[in-house]
């Protein structure tokens, strides 16, 4: 792979103009990171304004065979927009327009810039709602979350982010734009671009449009808290609300030691001794969203709920959300460095997965923390340490080694929703099949014949 000479430089600024080009060392440290610890220094950063700008800049990366990243608001957590092999940073961030939301069709066209919250409070404001809602949508960009194909606490009823694309726009790294999907709700016409595209994390084609499917805003929610003594008790009260022919807006659990550590943190007078905590909400029209939540409380109590908590109204909704929102803060106060994995086992595997995660912790004199979607069985197991003590991070990261073999055991996958990325790319073939990842890379060979596009991403070295 090249690097880019000063000529390529000026050709660059002159696609986009002045203000929208650097390479100043200030501003490329400023994109050589996401979310992760991982970095790698841009030899450049573009922010482009159009579609054809973007296919020029591909047409010169393509020609000269230098790296070219694409980029949103960086809150990636697989260091997927961290450009390993220098190159060109493409920042997407002036592609922020909500192009047209159709009330009568249900659907919007954004550009990828759009901030995931913005779109929610536009469709909200039309009477619409965007389920998916990852735990960074107040900052990420939606053509992250498409790249991701992010996921979020509404998962479990509502499905992630390739539930709701119905259509693409995107300049291929040869400079070619291309159109994939529909407005409608159905479509059958060739192969679906459009699902393979989402989540590729930015390897196959840089998205530049995206029409998203909208639904009918819920007229009401309310969330229930449940603590239980034992992990089984919570377990078996999510499969039997499940079974029992409710399907929760989002249905999330903390283990004992999230617990404690919001706890101490913010004082809210959650029980300490605790195994499990349940967050479960249900959503709809005011009377089917009562009955289902007195639903929810009864089974709770039936399997032996420790204590309960039922909020009845907007105030208290927010208050009861409080213990699950501040858990990645507070886990900072037990160890200064995490590394947080975001696997997914079957449901009812949960509770065998969450103590041979706390064997493995002991075995390796670390603390692991576990929470997150329930509902859907993806977790986010965080594996604390402090990089300053000796030997910390090499027993984190053997840690996290024998995390994901016990999850492959269960039947479960390295990431239900931050995707490969850097972070797990020397882990893929633990999960899918020779025959698999040789399809996979024929498909990245057809898109990108010269691998100028996020390379370094996803397939191992």
């Amino acid at each position: 792979m090249n690097s880019i000479n000063p000529e390529i430089l000026q050709a660059l600024e002159k696609i986009v103009g002045p203000g929208h080009f650097t390479a100043q060392e200030t501003d490329l440290q400023c994109y050589a990171y996401d979310a992760t610890a991982y970095h790698g220094r841009p030899e450049a950063v573009i922010f482009p304004g159009s579609a054809e700008e973007i296919g020029a800049i591909c047409r010169l990366a393509q020609e000269h065979r230098f790296p070219i990243v694409p980029r949103g608001a960086g809150s990636g957590m697989s260091g997927g927009s961290v450009p390993v092999q220098g190159g060109l940073v493409i920042v997407l961030n002036r592609l922020n327009r909500i192009k047209k939301i159709d009330r009568e069709n249900f659907l919007a066209v954004v550009e990828p810039g759009v901030v995931n919250r913005d779109l929610q409070q536009a469709a909200e404001a039309q009477g619409l709602f965007y389920p998916p809602d990852p735990a960074s949508m107040n900052f990420s960009t939606l053509g992250g979350n498409v790249a991701e194909c992010a996921g979020g606490a509404r998962a479990v009823k509502y499905g992630v982010t390739r539930d709701y694309v119905l259509g693409l726009t995107v300049v291929l790294p040869t400079g070619e734009i291309m159109k994939t999907g529909v407005q409608t709700v159905k479509s059958v016409v060739g192969y679906d671009l459009t699902r393979l595209l989402v989540g590729s994390e930015g390897t196959l084609a840089i998205i530049t449009e995206i029409i998203l499917k909208l639904l009918p805003k819920p007229e009401t929610r309310r969330p229930v808290l449940a603590f239980f003594d034992r992990l089984d008790q919570a377990a078996q009260a999510v499969v039997e609300i499940l079974h029992g022919g409710i399907l929760p807006s989002t249905l999330e659990f903390m283990d004992q030691p999230s617990i404690r550590a919001v706890e101490d943190y913010l004082h809210l007078g959650l029980p300490r001794s605790a195994e499990a905590l349940l967050l479960i909400e249900v959503d709809g029209d005011a009377e089917g969203v009562e009955r289902q939540s007195r639903r929810v409380l009864a089974a709770c109590e039936r399997l032996g709920a420790a204590g309960t908590r039922l909020a009845h109204t907007e105030a208290e909704a927010d208050d009861i959300w409080k213990a699950r929102r501040a858990v990645s803060p507070a886990l900072f106060r037990l160890r200064p460095n995490k590394i947080n994995e975001d696997i997914a086992v079957p449901r009812a595997r949960i509770p065998e997965a969450i103590r041979r995660f706390q064997e493995i912790a002991r075995s390796y004199d670390l603390l692991v923390v576990s929470f997150g979607h329930a509902g859907d069985g993806n977790i986010h197991v965080n594996v604390m340490y402090d990089q300053k003590e000796e030997g910390e991070g090499d027993r984190a990261r053997r840690a996290v080694e024998e995390i994901f073999r016990v999850v492959l055991e269960l039947g479960g996958t390295l990431s239900g929703e931050h995707g490969i990325g850097l972070a797990k790319a020397a882990y893929l073939s633990w999960e899918l099949d020779p025959v698999n990842l040789t399809v996979m890379k024929k498909i990245k060979d057809l898109f990108d014949p010269h691998h100028i596009l996020n390379p370094g991403k996803i397939f191992p070295a």
